[in-house]
Parts: structure tokens; C-alpha cells; sequence
């Protein structure tokens, strides 16, 4: 069952109407558990290949359509989806019978969700924020997962790739726009 099923548009549409945020971080088991349990992948990249299905879910089905108000972050810094929406756009170029209820190319909803910092490394932080922008991008930690980001504050605060101005975007600014009460500036 995916996210883009009917049983879902309730949820959907009451969290658009409430502003609410919305962080997609599944548990256990990811779909890479049913292909193999082995050497800890259903975790290490099966939490990233389920991020990528729920957001060609979200898209394809038509939810980020039907709700533009819909407030969507994607755990594990969206998993695969920065480095697979080229790909989702190839196929939905080259497929159009299955564009499902999507009205553009998936890359055009990148700046729709937000993803959190959980890349492990500046080199994947930097992809991240060049696909998606700063203004996309809030601090995560994947605590108390066994993956959790060690001194994640730390971290960003003394990251080479990051500007000042990047740095205070996800510690502090995003958040706060996000969160923000109804009407504030």
C-alpha cells in the first residue's frame, strides 16, 4: 500500500488544511527487507529506496497536485530521490501512458517537500542542497536510529561545504517559517 491510495486522501487533505508537517520515517520493514535481510540493507539503503517510492508515489498518484498546501518532509535527506529524479523524468517522458495523475515532470516537485541533513557526509549534504536548495533543507539526526548523525549541530555548524548563510537556513530558519503560527511573517 502506498501513500497515494484513497484510504489516504482524509489524512492528506486534513493535513493540508492545517498546515500540519508531515515527516515521512517509516520503521520496519522497508521494501528491500522482502528482497533480501542480509548485511543490514533493508536499513542502509532500503530506507532510501522507500523514500523514493514515496515520493514518486505522492507525485505520480496526484496527492502533491490535489493538496498544494500539503507540507511533506522526507526522512534519510529524501533518500534516492535527488539522485533518481533525472531518471523519473526520462520515464515520464518516455512513458507517457504512465504518467498517472501527475501534470508535470517529477523534477518540477523537488521544491515541494523538504528533506532532512541525514546525509552522513558534506559531499552527499552539498548534492543535496544544489538539487533541492537551503531553503528546502532542515536539520535532522536519525536519532535514535542505529544510523543516527553523531554531533549533527557540530557537524553542520563546521561544514567546509556549507555557507553562513545556508547554515542558518537549515538550523534555525527553515523551521521557523515552517513552523510558524497562521498569519505571522
Amino acid at each position: 500500500l502506498t501513500y497515494d491510495h484513497e484510504m489516504f486522501d482524509s489524512v492528506w487533505a486534513a493535513a493540508a488544511d492545517l498546515g500540519a508537517f508531515i515527516f515521512v520515517h517509516q520503521g520496519r520493514p522497508t521494501s528491500v527487507t522482502y528482497r533480501t535481510p542480509k548485511y543490514f540493507l533493508p536499513n542502509s539503503i532500503g530506507n532510501l529506496v522507500d523514500r523514493a517510492l514515496t515520493f514518486g508515489c505522492l507525485v505520480y498518484g496526484g496527492v502533491m497536485d490535489k493538496y498544494p498546501g500539503l507540507t511533506v518532509c522526507l526522512a534519510h535527506a529524501g533518500g534516492y530521490v535527488p539522485y533518481a529524479v533525472d531518471r523519473m523524468d526520462k520515464g515520464w517522458q518516455a512513458r507517457p501512458q504512465l504518467r498517472g495523475r501527475t501534470v508535470d515532470r517529477p523534477s518540477t516537485y523537488v521544491g515541494r517537500f523538504y528533506y532532512d541533513t541525514v546525509t552522513y557526509t558534506d559531499r552527499n549534504l552539498r548534492m543535496l542542497l544544489d538539487m533541492v536548495g537551503a531553503d528546502r533543507v532542515v536539520f535532522g539526526t536519525d536519532w535514535p536510529a542505529p544510523m543516527a548523525v553523531e554531533d549533527a549541530v557540530r557537524r553542520l555548524r563546521s561544514s567546509a561545504v556549507l555557507t553562513d548563510a545556508e547554515r542558518q537556513l537549515i538550523l534555525t530558519d527553515n523551521t521557523a517559517r515552517i513552523f510558524a503560527p497562521t498569519g505571522a511573517d
